[in-house]
């Protein structure tokens, strides 16, 4: 059995401890970990294992893990509709933040995107949320808001900004 950890996906220079691979249903254990240790339940963002599970099996879908020396530090998890997809999930553990994971990750997901033909990049984020500043940097823009979308831990409500970014476009 090959180890998929040492399947570097992004052609970007990654740092030797940093190693992104395709994962699976196989490694729902990891991506709990990194869901755990990243998402804070008092803004109610964070999936359950089964709704990860339930979205993995489905066609179009893509899970990519971010392995930091061996161990689970981030991953993305996107869906694609025809030449749409969304980016239903990105997150670093605390503990290995501001050493380019996220960056690796959208870069990664960016790059698979494009791969097959995706022309416009999805995705939703809680106001306030640090992850807003590497959307721009990265040339997404806000296309909508959804009021109260996200319900914390203890019920208070948080609005979702949508945001795109296109992939590829015509030339005609």
């Amino acid at each position: 059995m090959r180890d998929r950890r040492a399947d570097t996906m992004s052609t970007a220079p990654l740092p030797e401890a940093l190693k992104l691979a395709e994962g699976s249903a196989f490694d729902i254990g990891a991506v709990m970990d990194v869901m755990e240790a990243s998402f804070d339940p008092v803004f109610g963002e964070a999936w359950s294992a089964q709704q990860c599970l339930g979205i993995l099996d489905l066609p179009g879908v893509w899970l990519i893990i971010a392995w930091w020396d061996g161990a689970p530090a981030g991953f993305a998890l996107t869906r694609m509709i025809l030449d749409e997809a969304e980016l239903l999930l990105i997150g670093v553990v605390p503990e290995h933040r501001r050493r380019g994971i996220a960056q690796s990750l959208l870069d990664a997901t960016m790059e698979t995107a494009r791969a097959k033909g995706v022309r416009h990049l999805h995705l939703e984020v809680r106001q306030g949320n640090c992850a807003i500043e590497l959307y721009n940097r990265n040339g997404f823009h806000q296309v909508g808001r959804r009021r109260d979308y996200y319900r914390g831990g203890d019920g208070s409500l948080f609005d979702a900004l949508s945001l795109t970014k296109p992939l590829l476009r015509d030339f005609k």
